[in-house]
């Protein structure tokens, strides 16, 4: 792992790439060329009237299979329409069509996916029974249905086709939400105060834009297709100008026109086409995320913590207090299994204390619990937190999510993974920023700049541009808990904190965390395993096991003179008074007799 301390400095700079979406779209010569065919095609269907020089009725015998040239450019169908006017004018029906198809499906499948995926519960198993039910029917004998129904309107068929569409990108949302609402970074914008809402506008949403941009092109091909088979089958309006009602008539008279087929079907051809190319090069610009930014070279006292009495006496700490904490699960066949029982501990303004216990004690749920982050089907079943004198247990998710990144905040383990890959280091830090202090983006940033001077990351504007995979898992790290104390929060809770850190990394993660301490008077629960962090670190130390707290006392008391054999058992596993190994030594061999 790179060293978090080795300061990069600007190389000359080189001309960076457009910055903007569509500045960097059009470079690319398929969409440019897309872009291009569909403006044509979508001004051209918009401003018929303006640009047709003929109704798309109009009429005359006399020019009846009209070759291409004179007044007619394109030539004229049998009964003597110009087929330049009919293409134009039908444009817009079909895509028009089109689009009312589309747009009904997204309005239906989007929405519906992203509730489903993300909360799940009865929403979910409702919604995806309809939507099964909806694919069960092929869409081109519904559509027959409809017709005899509501007759040969072409808008109400392709409300109908948006109706059978939703399906599509209900299930495509709802599978990829489904699979990253776990992701650890989603739990991280969680803690750090975000509304549902906004978590899925931040971080949700932009995973899924990539595959539903691919869908909507497809969606669009699929609907312009089912609307040109429908008018080509002669189901439609025979009197509406569409590019399958000319496809129709083209059919019609093929041994005599076939010309005739050419137009329209080059306009479905083109259409679909650049659809699929346009929306493919859309996906890959907003998915490229290559460094916008010149390449980087190298360059070349603690305050003593205050004491305080145990949880076991009456009096409960300001900052925080837990009493009697039970947390239990339901499981699958309707019971409670309870995981924590019944715990008690106090953490004082400037207090370090060590949650302690192997894995399985209960040290993170107990964690959740105060943060109000439990994984579903959890439950605070029983005791009372008190935070900052305020009751948390009970209290409703809109109340506990303004304390959190305020009141308390979360240093979370394994770094990397609890930052969004889709965004910069910058835009990790303002959001909370933004949201809780109502800064400017401007504010937002310089303060963002002055929190990475904070926890000692060389070079912070430069940094603040980067992504997680361009940073060093100590430097990701150091984010995180610049993100913690972004909004000045009372209490901090770091879930092993220097777990993926190599050693070096880990003294200074801790030496940062003292210093903050001490600066801002933070209270913090250290949640570990790692007995030489919590003597280094911690004033005092509760230990766990198997949901219990089993011993409480000062770091002093608790590492020398242990009082539970759980807790002797956990300083025996130590290797630290361990003889060291002899060194390797070859068997001797052993000669082999002729």
């Amino acid at each position: 792992m790179s060293d978090t301390l080795n300061p990069t400095v600007p190389d000359t700079p080189s001309a960076p790439p457009p910055r903007s979406t569509l500045g960097r779209l059009i470079r690319n010569p398929l969409a440019a060329m897309s872009l291009l065919i569909l403006a044509v095609l979508i001004i051209a269907s918009v401003c018929a009237p303006l640009l047709a020089p003929y109704g798309p009725a109009d009429a005359t015998l006399a020019d009846a299979f009209a070759h291409p040239g004179g007044g007619h450019l394109l030539g004229a169908d049998s009964a003597g329409r110009d087929i330049l006017s009919r293409l134009v004018y039908g444009g817009r029906n079909t895509l028009g069509g089109a689009v009312i198809a589309l747009g009904l499906a997204l309005l239906l499948g989007v929405p519906a996916g992203l509730y489903a995926g993300y909360r799940g519960g009865w929403f979910d198993a409702a919604a995806s029974w309809s939507v099964n039910l909806v694919m069960a029917l092929p869409a081109m004998v519904v559509l027959l249905a409809s017709r005899a129904v509501l007759g040969p309107d072409v808008w109400a068929l392709m409300m109908v086709l948006g109706v059978l569409a939703a399906p599509s990108f209900y299930r495509l949302v709802r599978g990829i939400v489904a699979d990253i609402r776990g992701e650890l970074y989603v739990d991280a914008a969680r803690v750090s105060g975000l509304s549902d809402p906004r978590i899925v506008a931040r971080h949700v949403l932009i995973v899924v834009r990539g595959p539903i941009i691919i869908q909507t092109a497809l969606v669009a091909g699929v609907a312009i297709a089912l609307q040109a088979g429908l008018e080509f089958l002669g189901i439609g309006s025979g009197s509406t100008a569409t590019w399958g009602s000319m496809l129709n008539e083209a059919f019609q008279n093929i041994q005599r026109a076939p010309l005739l087929m050419l137009w329209p079907g080059l306009a479905l051809g083109l259409t679909n086409a650049a659809l699929v190319l346009l929306a493919a090069a859309l996906r890959d610009t907003l998915e490229d995320r290559s460094p916008r930014r010149r390449r980087p070279r190298r360059a070349g006292a603690t305050t003593a913590a205050p004491t305080h009495h145990s949880a076991g006496d009456g009096e409960r700490a300001g900052l925080l207090s837990v009493r009697g904490l039970k947390v239990a699960y339901t499981l699958a066949d309707g019971s409670d299994k309870e995981v924590v029982h019944g715990i008690d501990f106090d953490v004082h303004e400037g207090e370090i204390v060590g949650l302690v216990g192997e894995s399985g004690s209960g040290k993170t749920q107990t964690a959740f619990s105060v943060l109000g982050i439990l994984p579903e089907g959890g439950r605070l079943s029983a005791g009372s937190i008190h935070l900052s004198g305020q009751e948390l247990a009970g209290l409703p998710e809109r109340a506990h999510r303004s304390l959190r990144g305020t009141t308390v905040a979360y240093i979370p383990q394994e770094p990397m993974s609890n930052l969004d890959p889709a965004f910069t280091v910058g835009n990790h830090l303002t959001e909370p920023l933004r949201h809780h202090l109502g800064l400017s983006r401007k504010q937002a940033t310089d303060r963002a700049v002055e929190l990475l001077r904070q926890v000692e990351i060389p070079a912070p504007e430069d940094v603040l541009r980067r992504y997680p995979h361009e940073i060093s898992g100590g430097m990701a790290q150091r984010v995180l808990i610049a993100g913690a104390i972004s909004c000045d929060p009372q209490l901090l809770i770091a879930d092993e904190p220097t777990t993926a850190l190599d050693v070096r990394v880990q003294a200074e993660i801790l030496d940062l965390l003292r210093r903050l301490r001490d600066e801002r008077g933070l209270g913090v629960l250290l949640v570990t395993h790692n007995l030489g962090v919590v003597a280094d670190l911690c004033d005092r130390v509760a230990v766990m096991n198997r949901g219990r707290l089993v011993e409480t006392g000062t770091t002093r008391q608790i590492l020398h003179h242990p009082l539970d054999p759980y807790t002797r058992n956990l300083l025996g596993a130590v290797l630290d008074s361990a003889p060291a190994r002899e060194p390797w030594q070859p068997r001797p061999t052993r000669s082999v007799s002729a």
